[in-house]
């Protein structure tokens, strides 16, 4: 599936041919005559010609002027094809869908005395083998979103997983201290010397009415255990308020598709759902800090979540943010762009974005 990328426009004058070599797949689907015209009874026909494969390729030098680019495509495996005619008053522009190949050269001519404008748009249309994620969701762009927010690169540098995960470390078993109270006087007869008979022994452990009697030790141990217990569950409510202080701010996490995301600020309004539309600000930056796309005033970029209508880092990332968060997204080139290269963008480019949820519709 294609998806529209940027808007690209292009004017063609009469006797001069238009050289185009789109940096990435280009859709032409309008030709329109301009509000002025030099001929209102004659037709004006727009011409293109292109290269046709098993050419060969040129190597003449890239600030060669425009007669020089048109001897280019001149020789073998050459063609050319009208893309419409335009008349005024009658047919003043035509819609069509036809794609120019990456990096593949194209001469556009007019033939007839009118200027005509061109318009489409850069579209993304890679294959299922290129994002392994494509079974799952449509592909989607992300040209138009941005933040508030301002992150120096070397912090996001700075994060690994060791900080995002808390180790967790099991108690030592504890060694019972030897009781510091005084021994009964039994244990004392037992110990200091043979003066006790082994009749005196027995009495001494039966009650008045010939049952055996408890020792006091074992209550020492009972209450010990309990002091162990009460210890334990002091613990255990410590850790579970730090695992919860923890999933707050600035916890880092990974989700699908190696998508990272850290909240530096966590909302307060309603959470954003598939479904949602959306208004975002947004700085987007590559790995080396360098800026490639922005929104940070006027209207927010607004789009529809999970309908495929930004990349699918986006659609992942921003999902369950609350009105008024701010979150940092680093998304790997699978769930960007992948191998395709954007105006700004090299191809396997890792992306993030600093990102601001205003408002949810």
């Amino acid at each position: 599936m294609a998806v529209a990328v940027a808007l690209w426009s292009l004017e063609v004058k009469p006797g001069v041919s238009a050289l185009i070599e789109p940096p990435a797949d280009l859709r032409i689907t309008n030709v329109a005559l301009g509000d002025e015209v030099a001929d209102t009874t004659g037709r004006t026909s727009v011409r293109l010609v292109y290269r046709t494969p098993g050419a060969g390729q040129d190597s003449e030098e890239e600030d060669e002027d425009e007669d020089e680019e048109e001897e280019k495509m001149e020789g073998e495996n050459v063609t050319s094809t009208i893309l419409c005619s335009l008349s005024c008053g009658r047919i003043e522009q035509a819609t069509v869908n036809i794609v120019l190949n990456e990096d593949s050269e194209y001469v556009v001519e007019v033939v007839g005395k009118n200027t005509v404008y061109l318009t489409g748009n850069y579209i993304d249309q890679r294959s299922p083998d290129q994002d392994p994620f494509s079974d799952e969701e449509e592909d989607f762009d992300l040209q138009d979103v941005s933040s508030d927010v301002e992150i120096d690169p070397a912090e996001l540098d700075g994060m690994s997983d060791e900080d995002r995960f808390e180790e967790v470390v099991e108690d030592e078993p504890k060694v019972e201290q030897p009781s510091k109270k005084r021994p009964r006087e039994s244990d004392v007869m037992e110990t200091d010397g043979p003066k006790a008979s082994k009749s005196e022994k027995k009495k001494k452990q039966k009650g008045t009415d010939g049952q055996a009697v408890e020792p006091p030790a074992e209550k020492t141990t009972e209450k010990s255990k309990k002091d162990k217990k009460d210890k334990k569950d002091k613990k255990d409510k410590g850790k579970d308020k730090e695992e919860g202080d923890a999933g707050k701010k600035g916890d880092a996490k990974v989700l699908q598709g190696g998508v990272k995301i850290a909240d530096t600020t966590v909302g307060t309004g309603p959470q954003a759902k598939r479904g949602n539309t959306v208004g975002m600000r947004y700085i987007g930056k590559l790995e080396n800090g360098k800026e490639f796309d922005k929104n940070t005033k006027g209207s927010p970029f607004k789009f529809r979540l999970g309908a495929g209508e930004v990349i699918k880092g986006w659609d992942v990332g921003i999902a369950g943010m609350q009105v008024g968060g701010e979150r940092i997204l680093t998304i790997p080139a699978a769930m960007g762009y992948g191998k395709k290269k954007m105006p700004g963008i090299p191809a396997n480019s890792t992306l993030i974005f600093e990102v601001k949820l205003l408002e949810i519709k």
